[in-house]
């Protein structure tokens, strides 16, 4: 039987396990946690709507139902040229058959980062941003300044969506409160137009939506730092908040920038079409490199952005790809082809649906139901990841 280490456990990672389990391999997975977090609905946790258990999946329960080997571990070492990946416990993984590297992104550190949240951040941080929400409604009034940043060495290394969500949605939360005169809401961000890879009709809609909601913005100018209760711009310019949540834009894991394996100027690591890692001419590795997901260079149009349905597409991929190689089978698929953007923008009370690709731009109002069937999403995606329910094709 094939042996298939797959490192990280996100969008990326477990589909990839699923996948390749499904014909048949011995899978090991490596997280360094023990839960899956479903990070697109947790938008709900700061105000509330949703309890933090509620957004996670045991990866015990998903080991039991695929039958993947489970370890809980921190990865610290990848040599790949070697064929081993050490871990943060003393134990070596080696004498596998094939390498899927599925870690995700870390975020770009400005100076006084200490003194915001992020949503993209690690999963406890959704309890702490609702924790300061919940102080600043018992004081009935305050100021709120949220925004995201992206990485101008890779322009699909940014995480916009979460940070309008969440806005929107505590705008919604105050007004259920009676409380929404009291407060100051502000979004800020260094590009001049954000959000505008979601489509001209999308930043459009945004704008539409902070004009309905009479949030400030705060845009097109450089973020130099932050201090406590302070974002300071390049300009010399202070936007002062009770509460600040930032979303870095991300770059390459550190410890795949130390490996050997290759890596772009924001230490994505290089893949080709296939997912398979590029490495320089005459590279020799006892096992097949692939890796997926945030991990990944995303190569593509301007507009394109790491998102959960397109590391979903890229495990699919790197899944197909292994077998056929391993079956001989010349045929090969590619993830480029899939890409675009896809996002419903929930609103607390409604959501737009929103989706881009090369040839189409789309933005679909849903008043009411695109709440609600956000909300149902999460119910099928864990019900389908427990296999209890079909798997929906694309979804």
């Amino acid at each position: 039987m094939k042996h298939v280490v797959i490192l990280g456990a996100g969008f990326a990672g477990l589909e990839a396990a699923i996948c390749l389990r499904r014909k048949d391999y011995r899978v090991t997975l490596v997280s360094d946690r023990d839960f899956f977090f479903v990070s697109p609905t947790s938008i709900w946790i700061p105000t509330r709507e949703l309890e933090f258990a509620a957004n996670c999946i045991d990866l015990k329960e998903l080991q039991e139902v695929h039958g993947f080997e489970l370890v809980i571990d921190r990865v610290k070492a990848i040599r790949a040229r070697d064929g081993e990946v050490d871990l943060a416990s003393g134990a070596r993984l080696s004498g596998y058959d094939h390498l899927v590297v599925a870690m995700g992104m870390e975020k770009i550190a400005l100076p006084g980062m200490e003194h915001t949240l992020s949503i993209c951040g690690p999963p406890e941080n959704s309890l702490k941003i609702r924790d300061r929400l919940d102080a600043l409604v018992a004081k009935a009034g305050g100021k709120i300044a949220m925004g995201f940043g992206g990485n101008p060495k890779d322009s699909s290394a940014v995480r916009g969506g979460p940070a309008f969500e969440v806005l929107f949605n505590v705008h919604h939360l105050l007004v259920k409160n009676g409380l929404r005169d009291r407060f100051e809401l502000t979004f800020f961000a260094p590009m001049a137009k954000p959000g505008v890879r979601l489509g001209e009709k999308a930043l459009s809609k945004i704008d539409t939506f902070f004009s309905r909601m009479s949030i400030q913005r705060r845009v097109g100018k450089k973020i130099l730092r932050f201090e406590p209760e302070t974002v300071i711009f390049e300009d010399g310019s202070r936007l002062n908040a009770d509460f600040i949540m930032y979303i870095p834009g991300g770059r390459g894991h550190q410890v795949l920038i130390e490996s050997d394996l290759p890596t772009t100027e924001a230490g994505f690591v290089r893949v080709d079409d296939q997912c398979r890692v590029v490495f320089e001419e005459n590279a020799d590795c006892p096992a097949s490199v692939y890796a997926i997901g945030d991990s990944a260079s995303l190569e593509g149009p301007e507009w394109r952005a790491k998102q959960g349905h397109i590391a979903e597409v890229m495990a699919r991929t790197a899944a197909f790809n292994i077998v056929a190689a391993d079956s001989g089978h010349s045929e090969r698929r590619g993830h480029r082809d899939h890409l675009n953007v896809l996002c419903v923008m929930d609103s607390g009370n409604g959501a737009a649906f929103v989706y881009r690709d090369n040839n189409h731009g789309v933005v679909l109002p849903m008043p009411f139901l695109g709440h609600a069937l956000k909300k149902g999403w999460l119910r099928y995606f864990r019900l389908s990841k427990l296999n209890r329910i079909p798997r929906l094709p694309g979804m």
